[in-house]
């Protein structure tokens, strides 16, 4: 009898111990783990495992390499390939043997990115970062929709019943946080949350990541890299991440997959953290899940919303020359960086002089205190606020 068979054999005996202890018969989620790759070694892989393993949450699955361990626990060998380890641990999902798998260097589809969670340094709160690798779409503002979207998915599939929302202040975050708004308002639910800065609004500073100001934050997939590497490794110089639950499962429209990315500097805590994660992914439904939510927000018309964001600007590119000048001391904010010269000329065409600005929360346009109301106007008019 192989090693692989007497593993089943011992795994039906267990789970029917396991029946009759709880008086229930439903099969214990099972998560896999591909054990090659790590710069750290495969020991750090050791002791994740027996961490899990100690908890009984939930059944492990190794997919790699022969180590002399690997009989504690079901294994499926592997040569030291992760090709090979990826596209058995792809069959292990699709064929139900396991419902969600923890590994390195996946290449996820066009349109599916991860959301990656960590710990907070201020208060210890976790939080989800929408998103942290992948490619949820070629737009920025759109991905960073979409991204927003998958967060929210992550988080509904782990508990958090109406999980708070805030969009970080990288270029595109205005534009994206006036989309998410308009998709509020035509029917998808979106729970909002504050900068904890005197100011507040959606649009979280580096302050609101610190504290955990929110639930989800959504940024770009190389932004949520960078955090996601910052939080899980400066405490360690930054060669092994000690903390957060890894870079998360990839999410996208009509993908069901839970696959969960680490990185090769992932220690061995981190590992634990995100096959924890994945198991709360498998036990919420992440598929089921994100098929909902998508669903919901296409009713309230995100692809619409979508294509005006990818579509060809036809904004005016005349030369506008500037009205008579006037002292300038009203500030308008919440204008994106890269439109704030075209608001500026807009206004101009409007017989209203203005000038561009950086104020302390970010771009500003300058007026007259008597033209600030009809600038204000002229800018949502033009879709600039």
């Amino acid at each position: 009898m192989s090693d692989q068979v007497k593993q089943t054999v011992k795994k039906v005996f267990e789970d029917l111990a396991t029946s009759l202890e709880t008086g229930r018969m439903e099969a214990r989620i099972k998560i896999g783990l591909t054990i090659d790759g790590s710069e750290l070694g495969i020991a750090v892989m050791k002791q994740a495992a027996y961490a899990i393993k100690q908890k009984q949450l939930f059944d492990l699955v190794l997919i790699g390499s022969d180590v002399d361990w690997a009989n504690d626990f079901v294994h499926y060998s592997t040569t030291d390939c992760q090709k090979e380890s990826a596209e058995l641990m792809e069959e292990l999902l699709d064929n139900g043997e396991i419902q969600g798998c923890v590994t390195l260097h996946y290449n996820f589809p066009i349109g599916v990115s991860t959301v990656g969670k960590v710990l907070t340094p201020a208060l210890g709160r976790e939080l989800f970062i929408a998103t942290t690798t992948g490619t949820t779409s070629g737009a920025r503002n759109e991905a960073m929709v979409l991204n927003a979207i998958n967060g929210i998915i992550a988080a509904k599939a782990c508990g958090i019943e109406k999980p708070t929302v805030g969009v970080l202040n990288v270029e595109g975050a205005k534009t994206v946080e006036r989309t998410l708004t308009t998709l509020h308002e035509k029917g998808y639910g979106i729970t909002f949350g504050e900068s904890q800065r005197a100011d507040g609004g959606n649009v979280l500073r580096g302050n609101d990541l610190l504290l955990g100001s929110v639930d989800v934050v959504v940024c770009d997939s190389l932004t949520g890299n960078i955090l996601m590497k910052l939080f899980s490794a400066y405490t360690s110089g930054g060669n092994y991440e000690t903390l957060g639950a890894g870079y998360g499962p990839g999410i996208g429209r009509k993908y069901d997959r839970n696959i969960c990315i680490i990185s090769r500097a992932s220690g061995a805590p981190v590992i634990a953290n995100a096959l924890e994660y994945a198991y709360e992914l498998a036990r919420g439904k992440l598929g089921v899940i994100s098929q909902q939510e998508y669903q919901t927000a296409d009713q309230a018309g995100l692809q619409e919303l979508c294509n005006r964001l990818t579509a060809p600007t036809n904004k005016e590119t005349k030369e506008i020359v500037a009205p008579p000048k006037e002292i300038v001391t009203s500030e308008i904010t919440g204008i994106e960086i890269m439109e704030l010269e075209e608001a500026v000329k807009v206004l101009w065409a409007a017989n209203i002089y203005a000038e561009s600005g950086m104020g302390c929360t970010g771009p500003i346009v300058l007026v007259n205190p008597k033209q600030l109301t009809a600038a204000q106007n002229e800018l949502k008019n033009a879709n600039y606020l």
